[in-house]
């Protein structure tokens, strides 16, 4: 029997080994961990009786639940679904690639275009911030943001410091929504954001940190936020948090993570 151990073998182990531990990865991430934990003990259990035992009764009936279970899978786990299905279509590396093969000339007009959509951000942010007043400013990146757009108002118009802080302005209709930049245009302001449910997020973060998590779960969007009972400046991205930021440092991760 182990003669007949082949190369493919061990590949198909090891595939099944590292599909096992990216889905650990994901429930635990997702806080359905004992879920996973449950679901593994009972296919374990539903084999051992099948195909150990060989109990024709038991196994039958193990046999339609399993046929079952896995429609109450997908709808139990939907939401972790459909990150784990974006996370395999993102575009990254053809964006790595794209970028590699592109002229000289093409890569300086693109920082120097970056460097106009980024500035204004900036230093609203650090006016913002100096204020306490309270901002969500959502850049659009792979993901279409349309629907996130039709939430708002239409702004349609170049990305610009003083535009950015009115609209935030504490007296402003828009102030407490999301601003969505896109395509180096601000797109639309008040905009409703998804709120993440993350139970793992500091109690000290508000509704805006939820809302810009949320996106950050959903889309490839970056989210800056700055901090109305602070003035703290953040970044979310890929579902984490990069918290308490300079001006130095923002503009170094919006940098890093549009070029």
């Amino acid at each position: 029997m182990f003669f007949d151990f082949a190369l493919k073998d061990a590949i198909d182990i090891l595939l099944v080994g590292i599909m096992l531990y990216y889905l650990y990865r994901l429930m635990r991430e997702s806080r359905s961990l004992n879920v996973f934990v449950g679901i593994a003990i009972f296919i374990v259990i539903w084999l051992f009786i099948s195909q150990v035992l060989e109990m024709k009764l038991m196994g039958t009936i193990l046999d339609k639940l399993v046929s079952v279970g896995v429609i109450a899978i997908i709808i139990i786990f939907q939401e972790d679904i459909r990150k784990f299905l974006y996370n395999l279509g993102a575009r990254q590396r053809i964006r790595s690639l794209t970028r590699f093969f592109m002229s000289k000339h093409s890569k300086d007009k693109d920082q120097e275009q970056l460097k106009r959509d980024i500035m204004p951000i900036v230093m609203a942010c650090i006016q913002m911030s100096k204020g306490k007043v309270g901002a969500l400013i959502v850049i659009e990146r792979d993901t279409s943001l349309t629907d996130i757009v039709s939430t708002g108002e239409t702004v349609n118009a170049d990305i610009n410091q003083r535009l950015i802080e009115n609209i935030f302005f504490k007296n402003s209709p828009l102030h407490d929504g999301a601003m969505v930049i896109s395509k180096h245009r601000i797109q639309a302001a008040g905009c409703i954001l998804p709120v993440s449910h993350n139970l793992d997020i500091p109690k000290e973060l508000g509704l805006r940190h939820r809302a810009a998590l949320g996106m950050s779960q959903e889309s490839d969007a970056i989210v800056v936020i700055v901090s109305e009972e602070t003035g703290s400046i953040s970044i979310a991205a890929g579902g984490t948090f990069r918290l308490r930021l300079s001006a130095e440092e923002l503009e170094s991760v919006l940098t890093e993570e549009l070029s």
